[in-house]
């Protein structure tokens, strides 16, 4: 408990910049390590405004030890939709290929806030519409930072700091680390939520093309009741995710509810996500799943890797560069080859033609995936064999 009056003399274990998934989860698992945490968010109410296509996986549930609630999950997707820009299209079920999931659609202006809430319950303070000015830094070493609360600005002091203040992180940059939000490293996204979206109930629908979504790709995820988020990210685009969606929409005979517009970093992790008395967690760190854009289950193990190395660090009186290293090391562990994965299909999928999109969905059209033969695949590569590397490692 605190009070942002008179003279403030404040002092955590860990503050953890960020609100939403990343900055709750990394409170949460601290806090039931048994550190004394503070989180702020610079809004004045967490989970608003939604800043992504609102799906996620199974194991994100796992990994947070929470079981998925009525209160937020709209719907349970047991695969994908796949569709050319000739119309052609293909099932896959499940996970059964890289880059496509099966899980829940959520809502997660009540989602994050949940979420802020588990941390709350599990000893966590909580600061909103609080900003983040700069760190406090002696000879490189970060050791809290300076808040402004309301006009009145103070210092918090900390052990450590965790940055989880999303793709327009500034925490990492005061810290003197290399960040990824470069312009042309940033997906473009613009997003919908409608209303009378007849699409199947458990399966997300995407759509490719260079006339649908140049660079990136269109979304329907189904948030049952003929409700749906309907969005699309693009990437080096001369028109904007928001021009395309506007595009698309205007065929469909449903009624818009909510727009959101934002942005989500598609070119892998920062180089370092670390350095003394900080850890960088999520879209911060470019943590987001480059093929897809999809964040909330890496930024959810990431989170909890990171709250595991600030008790040990703390613990052994060792926040120093070289100690937290092993945040890095063990979240590229985690999740770094899937993420190296999703950045070689991405720059093959990048290079595809809409010819090339209706030909993979002509050949893969009414075949069961999981049993394709080598041999198909092979004639297939014949005429095709720029997809050679994409087809053999998926499906060989």
């Amino acid at each position: 408990m605190f009070l942002i009056q008179g003279d403030i003399n404040l002092r955590y274990d860990v503050v953890v910049v960020g609100g939403r998934v990343g900055g709750s989860a990394s409170s949460l698992f601290a806090s039931k390590n048994g550190l004394d945490v503070l989180m702020i968010e610079k809004r004045q109410e967490i989970g608003s405004p939604v800043q992504c296509g609102e799906a996620t996986t199974y194991d994100t549930y796992n990994t947070l030890g929470i079981n998925p609630s009525k209160k937020y999950v709209r719907s349970e997707l047991k695969g994908s939709d796949v569709h050319a820009p000739n119309g052609k299209h293909v099932r896959i079920e499940g996970n059964k290929i890289h880059g496509f999931m099966e899980g829940y659609v959520v809502e997660r202006k009540i989602f994050d806030k949940e979420l802020a809430i588990e941390s709350a319950r599990a000893g966590t303070d909580i600061m909103v519409k609080t900003r983040v000015k700069d760190l406090i830094l002696k000879d490189g070493h970060v050791g809290g930072v300076v808040a402004k609360h309301l006009g009145k600005t103070f210092d918090i002091k900390a052990d450590i700091v965790i940055a989880a203040d999303g793709i327009e992180s500034n925490i990492s940059r005061l810290a003197g680390l290399k960040t990824v939000n470069n312009v042309k490293d940033i997906g473009s996204c613009a997003q919908y939520e409608m209303v009378g979206v007849d699409i199947p109930s458990n399966y997300m629908q995407l759509y490719y093309g260079e006339q649908i979504a140049p660079g990136g790709y269109l979304w329907m995820f189904p948030k049952g009741n003929g409700i749906a988020n309907v969005g699309l990210g693009v990437l080096n685009s001369k028109e904007t995710a928001y021009h395309y969606l506007t595009k698309f929409i205007s065929k469909m005979d449903a009624t818009p509810v909510e727009l959101n517009i934002g942005g989500v970093p598609v070119s892998g992790p920062m180089d370092q996500t670390y350095s003394s008395g900080l850890m960088v967690v999520g879209d911060a760190a470019g943590q987001a799943d480059p093929i897809n854009g999809a964040g909330i289950e890496n930024t959810v193990t990431c989170a909890k890797i990171a709250g595991d190395v600030a008790l040990e660090s703390i613990e052994n009186e060792n926040t120093t560069s070289p100690y937290l290293k092993k945040y890095e090391d063990m979240w590229r562990l985690a999740i770094g080859k899937n993420i190296e994965n999703s950045l070689k299909y991405r720059k093959i999928i990048d290079k595809l033609s809409d010819d090339d999109f209706n030909a993979l969905a002509e050949f893969l059209e009414h075949k069961d995936l999981g049993s394709i033969s080598k041999l198909s695949i092979l004639k297939f590569l014949k005429n095709y064999p720029h997809l050679i590397t994409l087809l053999i490692d998926i499906f060989i």
